[in-house]
């Protein structure tokens, strides 16, 4: 079982809970994950830069954070992403896309670093645009 949550703490902006639940779900059965434990928080610019600067000492706003959590039970991933939902709506105009289709691509990208996923290199952010491009097309 795959029990996810979602927090909508942004004031003005939510995502749809279900939709969200749903792709984060899919995306770990496709990845042949064990079990997934996980928190999805949507967050504002301001927020996000706290955490940032807190856990990653990079005092600026960004699009999304994932932090897995340690598990003493074995095949169980858990973690905590925070999408910064202002920083999404921004993303979906330069990339003309819309807010829904910006905000999945965060959701995955987040379930994917807590899968273990890296995009440090050139060919490891290829090769999670790619799995992003891909459990899109399914939407």
């Amino acid at each position: 079982m795959n029990d996810v949550r979602v927090f909508n703490t942004h004031p003005n902006y939510r995502v749809r809970v279900k939709d969200t639940i749903d792709l984060a779900r899919f995306v770990c059965k496709k990845e042949k994950n064990g079990t997934l434990e996980l928190n999805i928080v949507i967050v504002n610019d301001r927020d996000m830069k706290a955490l940032n600067g807190a856990f990653l000492n990079h005092w600026y706003r960004t699009d999304v954070l994932s932090f897995p959590l340690e598990s003493e039970r074995k095949k169980v991933t858990e973690g905590e992403i925070y999408i910064n939902i202002d920083q999404a709506r921004r993303q979906a105009l330069e990339y003309r896309v819309s807010v829904k289709k910006e905000v999945s691509r965060l959701v995955i990208h987040g379930v994917l670093h807590l899968l273990g996923y890296e995009d440090v290199t050139r060919k490891q952010k290829q090769r999670m645009t790619d799995l992003e491009n891909r459990y899109l097309q399914y939407l």
